[in-house]
């Protein structure tokens, strides 16, 4: 096994997805609407995609802006969908509102899952206590990447954490894989690698002119090479 770091970049369409992929993304992470930081896309626009590249596709399970679950059965009825249209790894995670884990929606919608890996987003960010969080979710069959940036403002506020949880990679609720994403920047990268993080997580990053442009296989290649 190669220490080569994963670089997964955000996908709204099949011109991001092929520009990610160009520029040497390993995997995407696939969202609509980035007004409400990135819902569950239409199961067409994951089958188009789907047909375009051949790098691994995480798809957003959310259907409403925040961190609540909102309405679980259209969250388990879009992951059998897109179950049936061959999608095999997700991104999902539900806060209450006292901002602990939101186990019974994580475990209804994990259910339809039927063992596919996963990441717990950003919501840990948002989380009351993200250790407890970690130990709660640590039994859920297929979760192996935590997409954080250690603090709710970003990466350069959530440093510190980010690496003391790589630190602490053997200890229960400590065994799934940090993605670092949220105000990542090519800046951050030495610190985080010497720290032992190896997945890293962009979105505007990728996009030289903002969220109403294309991503940009330069961007990409840009991080790729950082990462190498």
């Amino acid at each position: 096994m190669s220490n080569r770091a994963l670089l997964e970049v955000i996908a709204l369409d099949v011109e991001d997805a092929v520009a990610a992929q160009a520029g040497g993304a390993d995997r995407l992470e696939l969202v609509t609407d980035m007004a409400a930081d990135g819902l569950t896309p239409p199961r067409e626009t994951f089958a188009a995609i789907r047909a375009a590249v051949d790098i691994p596709l995480r798809v957003m399970l959310r259907k409403t802006d925040g961190f609540a679950a909102d309405d679980v059965s259209a969250l388990a009825r879009a992951a059998r969908e897109l179950r049936a249209e061959g999608a095999r790894e997700f991104v999902l995670g539900f806060l209450d509102a006292d901002g602990a884990p939101d186990l019974a929606a994580v475990e209804a919608v994990v259910a339809e899952l039927d063992g596919c890996r996963w990441t717990f987003h950003r919501a840990i960010d948002r989380a009351a206590d993200r250790d407890q969080l970690r130990k709660a979710l640590a039994d859920v069959p297929g979760l192996d990447t935590y997409l954080t940036a250690g603090a709710a403002a970003g990466v350069e506020a959530g440093l510190p954490v980010l690496l003391a949880e790589a630190g602490r990679g053997g200890e229960p609720g400590y065994g799934a894989r940090i993605l670092v994403g949220g105000g990542l920047t090519l800046a951050h990268l030495p610190v985080l690698r010497a720290g032992g993080i190896d997945a890293f997580h962009i979105g505007g990053a990728a996009r030289p002119s903002g969220w109403g442009g294309p991503v940009s296989a330069a961007a990409v290649a840009q991080w790729r090479t950082a990462l190498s």
